[in-house]
């Protein structure tokens, strides 16, 4: 995909954001590129995206490493897997996965005062990512007892129809609130106006700028 095509596609990105009733000025889009090459790294830095977000480590480092004069602000998005930890360290800019202590450690003890967000499990499924609900304020204070800091807190709407995740992206926002944290990462292609309509103040996009995987 041409640079002017996902300029264009961020373009409608930002005017899904405006229609939700949201600031698309103040709502930090994360162009996510699982999935897509390092051209997507570029073509994204070329639209005037700033944020850049993967999944797992080892694309994280690869693609850095082929886009290294023009370095995005590089979002880890996955789950925090202690063993993966110090191969990134020194790259990621906010890690979003971040759901038990152990994982905070790992970062703490490899980038001290690194930008975290707490991932909370939305839907309560068990083979999900992120810790439960009443299980995030301890787990908060685990991290800023750490050294890290806390920015927010991060959840993955379920699949299916968008409107489905309303009441999790709800939730949330709210325990954000009640814990003083600025940052609720919440919202994807498919649900990004729900997750603005409830508050997010950060979303993660791929296909609705990149194309389909």
């Amino acid at each position: 995909m041409a640079v002017a095509d996902v300029a264009a596609n961020l373009a409608v990105v930002r005017e899904r954001i405006t229609r939700a009733g949201g600031d698309a000025g103040q709502i930090t889009i994360v162009a996510v590129t699982k999935g897509f090459g390092p051209e997507a790294v570029r073509d994204a830095l070329a639209a005037g995206l700033v944020d850049v977000g993967e999944n797992y480590a080892q694309q994280l480092r690869a693609k850095a490493e082929t886009v290294a004069s023009s370095a995005p602000r590089w979002h880890l998005l996955g789950r925090v897997q202690r063993n993966k930890v110090r191969s990134v360290a020194a790259l990621v800019h906010l890690w979003q996965g971040v759901d038990r202590p152990a994982a905070g450690a790992e970062i703490a003890g490899r980038s001290p005062g690194a930008h975290v967000l707490v991932q909370v499990n939305l839907s309560g499924e068990p083979q999900k990512a992120g810790c439960r609900f009443e299980e995030a304020p301890g787990v908060v204070e685990e991290l800023h007892d750490s050294g890290l800091d806390v920015r927010g807190l991060m959840g993955i709407g379920p699949a299916g129809a968008p409107e489905d995740s309303r009441g999790g992206f709800r939730r949330l926002r709210d325990l954000c609130d009640r814990l003083g944290l600025a940052e609720v990462s919440m919202g994807m292609t498919d649900d990004l106006e729900v997750a603005v309509q409830e508050g997010s103040t950060m979303v993660r996009i791929g296909r609705a700028l990149f194309g389909p995987r």
